[in-house]
């Protein structure tokens, strides 16, 4: 993310030099750094539903969301979402709390389900644990969809700042990203109840990263380079590090800073969603062929009684039938959760929006 330098630039414009003043004192992670727009510049999509605000106001708190669904009753499931200056929210499909969990500062979540402990499969949730260093890790049951913390996996990174996993055969992996590019993969396995984490892997993307996600169908790792864009590293930490850039950042496709990443999975088809939090609009590639193929972008508008998507950052998507979304849903960080966002707005909280699969394929023609 941008840092305090472009708050305060965005500032002279809004306040008094005494505001500007006051400011400078304030942890410059208080402060959002998206520049704030009417609307977004992607083809528009309408907003279906949204989660109840995060409790901390008047500061950039809610970062990055997750989705999971019973595969066996998809009815059932919940969606994650961090407060990254307070802890995690478990939020149903309505969008209403159902639980929270003390244990911030957290960044990033991403989750993967079958993981055995103690002889009993649970949902293994990671989130990069900004304060201890390293990978909070939770346990979501299945049976009664109770969350529970699980313990740290210390991840000596520069701050754990991004945070993506994989899952191959009984392997579970995490993947921290640090703030200033530095990653370190960790496996994690369950040791007597308590969770133990072994370096597999580490390497630099060269600058500030953050996004994250790994397509284990197609064997490759997403990164986002907040300034540069998407780079498509090996999924397989025996693969080795050689890389390619998926996209460019700033470009057609992306504007700095590139913040989450996540995977569409429909039938066979999967698709890469990225956040250009410059523009508040959502690039999409088809990744399941012989090479990416750019399917567009879009941007989440005010409908159903919810307001527009700005300043976007983290973003999750699980396909298949999620609740009441037959194909498939879209979980987006909102910057400003109020009605009549604009340049002038004071930002008091934010929040998630839900977006139905169906209105992105049917906007991007997918």
């Amino acid at each position: 993310m941008r840092r305090s330098s472009i708050y305060y630039t965005f500032m002279t414009v809004l306040a008094t030099s005494a505001v500007i003043a006051a400011c400078a004192a304030v942890d410059p992670e208080a402060q959002s750094d998206a520049k704030l727009m009417t609307v977004g510049a992607g083809t528009p999509v309408p907003a279906a539903a949204e989660t109840q605000a995060v409790a901390t106001e008047a500061a950039d708190a809610a970062d990055d969301p997750e989705i999971w669904a019973d595969p066996n009753d998809p009815s059932r499931g919940v969606i994650f979402g961090s407060d990254k200056k307070a802890g995690l929210y478990v939020y149903d499909f309505d969008g209403k709390v159902r639980a929270f969990l003390p244990e911030g500062p957290l960044n990033n979540v991403d989750l993967r389900d079958g993981f055995q402990v103690g002889g009993r499969p649970q949902v293994l949730v990671a989130a990069s644990d900004r304060a201890r260093g390293g990978a909070a890790l939770f346990l979501l049951d299945p049976a009664d969809l109770s969350v529970k913390s699980w313990g740290l996996v210390p991840v000596p990174v520069s701050e754990p700042y991004g945070l993506c996993m994989s899952r191959r055969g009984d392997t579970f992996n995490v993947i921290v990203v640090g703030i200033k590019g530095d990653v370190i993969e960790v496996r994690v396995e369950d040791a007597g109840g308590k969770p133990r984490g072994t370096e597999v892997r580490r390497f630099n993307i060269g600058s500030q990263a953050e996004g994250c996600v790994v397509d284990e169908t197609g064997g490759a790792l997403y990164v986002g380079e907040e300034a540069k864009g998407v780079w498509r590293y090996p999924a397989d930490p025996a693969a080795g590090i050689a890389r390619t850039l998926l996209a460019p950042a700033p470009s057609e496709m992306l504007k700095p800073d590139v913040e989450g990443l996540t995977l569409m999975r429909d039938g066979d088809r999967r698709f890469l969603i990225a956040s250009s939090q410059g523009d508040s609009a959502f690039a999409v590639w088809r990744v399941d062929g012989a090479a990416p193929a750019y399917a567009g972008r879009f941007s989440v508008v005010a409908a159903n009684g919810v307001d527009a998507v700005t300043g976007t950052d983290g973003v999750a998507a699980l396909g298949g039938r999620v609740g009441p979304y037959p194909e498939g849903l879209i979980v987006v960080q909102d910057d400003i959760d109020s009605d009549g966002e604009g340049p002038s707005t004071t930002r008091a909280r934010q929040n998630f929006k839900l977006v139905d699969w169906r209105e992105v394929k049917k906007a991007l023609g997918l």
